[in-house]
């Protein structure tokens, strides 16, 4: 594609790179299993909307200035970290609820599922470094228009990125329900996705780039 060199190169990458187990993916299958399917996809509208967010940062060159200044960074950095530790404590602290995949699910509950997605990545300092270093490894030097290549790899990125989160989730349920183990698999799944997401916030606070 013109603009664009070894698109199917990147494609494959994202692929991987979206299949790599992480906050965005715990939380949506953690999604998946408390309020079932339809909560997955509303999780995973969410993440993309985070990822689309550090895409146009990064069009822009916001993303840049995050980088160059190290006061921006670690202000955004902690707050990603705090609210990763309080979405773990929550899942921990919550009462167990049985999976519900009835289209009756509350339209409060789905936009905190949606939101919780979108702020999990929105704060993630870590997706805002990965696209202004990945997504530029693509883009043809001789490009008249970077930005617009930019923005299209970003569109690509989270349209697969979209698609497996769903599968993945998707997956998980049909195996769980298989199993016939779902709700005690929920369970379990919600206290180690609550552990993880504190351990995750605890590492992105002490981590140094």
């Amino acid at each position: 594609m013109h603009g664009i060199t070894d698109l199917y190169i990147f494609i494959i990458a994202g692929l991987l790179l979206n299949i790599t187990p992480g906050s965005d993916m715990l939380y949506i299958l953690s999604s998946a299993f408390q309020k079932g399917f339809k909560s997955s996809i509303i999780a995973t509208l969410g993440i993309s909307t985070g990822c689309l967010f550090h895409v146009f940062l990064a069009v822009v060159g916001l993303s840049a200035i995050l980088q160059s200044s190290h006061t921006a960074f670690l202000v955004v950095k902690y707050i990603g970290a705090i609210y990763l530790i309080y979405l773990g404590i929550t899942m921990l602290l919550n009462k167990n609820k049985k999976v519900n995949d009835s289209p009756n699910l509350k339209e409060n509950s789905l936009k905190k599922v949606f939101w919780n997605g979108v702020f999990i990545n929105a704060l993630n300092t870590k997706v805002a470094l990965f696209f202004i270093t990945f997504l530029p490894q693509f883009v043809d030097v001789n490009s008249d228009n970077k930005s617009f290549i930019l923005l299209l790899l970003g569109l690509i990125f989270i349209f697969f990125g979209t698609i497996v989160n769903i599968l993945i989730a998707f997956t998980a349920l049909k195996l769980t329900v298989n199993l016939s183990i779902g709700q005690i698999f929920a369970r379990f799944i919600k206290r180690i996705v609550g552990i993880l997401f504190i351990g995750f916030g605890i590492k992105l606070a002490l981590e140094k780039f």
